[in-house]
């Protein structure tokens, strides 16, 4: 596919005008690091809690479940609301969202109870789902069309800055050099477990309040802020539908692809320090500097592939990275010792384009159907909340987590067959336009 082919979206913009989008895509561009860090904190969150409070790997994966769910929930809500408020207004109560979530982590430690967490969590997942719906089309068109995969994939690498920082700064904040096994625990006074626990529970707060606060005046900054809005061109005769937007076969399988894409990001990223501890036999300690590692790698490989795409079509790329994926999660599975770790390491760079790119791909051509196209994608982040359940489950009977790699395996595949075969739109619509 040519690079100019690779939007739905097209602009007036004179240079001129192109240059009064450099604040607004600024702006937007923060948000893609803020929900970066947020869910690269997951990493760290899902060994401590599991150390806290003894839990097996499906029960962690609860933590992924609860994040993406939110997104299937909340992406059609989102959808149809920034169809009728706009996407400023979805960019605010998204913020909002997010801020409130970030907030509840306090209580949450302070009642020591697992489902508490991830009822934060999923607050906040709300919010990223409004925000995700918004930034990703909204990046898109911030600009000159012919560039707009490589606008997004700039705009997603501080996504990927933010997976480095995050497992770092939260781990220093969050790990404590007390480990117990499970039969040391088992064997503490009822009141030495409870004040462990609380310990544990409360090293969470730092982070997640912090980020609240953050976020808080973030949303004052928008709210105060002038923001071009996304108009469709207008045709009363002509109204979007889900059933009208999945007559576009590749949105279709754009959204399959991204189901399974999300729960291979998912699966190789939140279990990293839980798969390094395990394969290396290294201290959670240890393991979040090759988990900050993959966030540097992730990040690399959104700068490398927005560079690489011009020279290459996105779908060819896309199909070379995902072949080399399945190569790098064999060996992460059947290798021992360091091996593994530097395989998982390799799979965030090659994976980090897939996410824009597959994004920017299905909504391609939908015309009055983008932005309902857009919550679609979103929606299939879900496949975050469901495929980790699996490698969680193949995990424990196994005992060993190494095997659990096989699910993201099998999604690699999915997206080589989009990427090869399923990308190309068999209608095209009306594009929209920046007013």
């Amino acid at each position: 596919m040519s690079q100019t082919s690779s939007t739905a979206f097209e602009t007036t913009a004179t240079p001129k005008r192109a240059g009064a989008y450099l604040f607004p895509l600024i702006l937007v561009t923060s948000l893609f690091f803020f929900w970066g860090f947020i869910h690269n904190l997951d990493p760290v969150l899902i060994p401590h809690l599991k150390k806290a409070f003894q839990l097996t790997d499906l029960e962690t994966a609860f933590v992924d479940f609860s994040v993406f769910i939110a997104y299937f929930i909340m992406a059609l809500p989102a959808g149809y609301f920034m169809r009728r408020f706009g996407y400023k207004s979805g960019i605010i109560l998204g913020l909002a969202l997010f801020a409130i979530g970030s907030f509840l982590f306090v209580p949450a430690a302070d009642n020591h109870q697992y489902i508490f967490f991830l009822g934060a969590l999923f607050v906040i997942a709300c919010g990223l789902a409004f925000l995700e719906t918004a930034a990703n089309p909204y990046v898109t068109v911030l600009g000159d069309p012919a560039t707009a995969t490589q606008r997004l994939n700039l705009s997603q690498s501080f996504n990927g800055l933010a997976a480095f920082l995050a497992p770092v700064i939260g781990g220093s904040i969050i790990f404590s050099e007390t480990n117990y096994t499970d039969e040391q625990l088992n064997k503490m006074l009822p009141a030495a477990k409870e004040a462990y626990i609380a310990a544990e529970a409360s090293s969470v707060k730092g982070p997640y309040l912090t980020l609240a606060i953050i976020i808080t005046l973030v949303t004052i900054i928008f709210i105060f802020t002038k923001l071009p809005d996304i108009k469709e061109q207008k045709d009363d005769s002509e109204k979007s539908s889900i059933a009208h937007a999945l007559k576009h076969k590749h949105l279709v399988w754009a959204i399959i692809a991204q189901f399974f894409y999300v729960g291979a990001q998912v699966c190789v990223l939140s279990f990293f320090i839980s798969f390094t501890t395990v394969a290396a036999s290294i201290t959670p300690n240890e393991a979040r500097w090759y988990a900050g590692a993959a966030g540097a790698a992730f990040m690399l490989g959104r700068f490398a592939g927005t560079a690489l795409m011009q020279f290459i079509s996105p779908n060819k790329l896309l199909m070379l990275y995902a072949v080399i994926s399945v190569v790098l999660n064999l060996v992460a599975i059947f290798a021992q010792g360091m091996i593994p770790v530097y395989a998982l390491i390799g799979i965030a760079f090659f994976m980090s384009i897939m996410f824009p790119t597959i994004f920017s791909m299905g909504i391609t051509g939908l015309g009055k159907d983008t932005k309902l196209g857009s919550s679609l994608i979103v929606m299939s982040i879900v496949g975050g909340a469901f495929l980790p359940l699996g490698l969680g489950y193949i995990s424990d009977i196994t005992g060993n987590i190494q095997y659990g790699y096989i699910v993201p395996l099998i999604c690699f595949l999915v997206v080589f067959i989009f990427g090869w075969k399923k990308w190309k739109p068999s209608l095209v619509e009306k594009p929209i336009s920046v007013q």
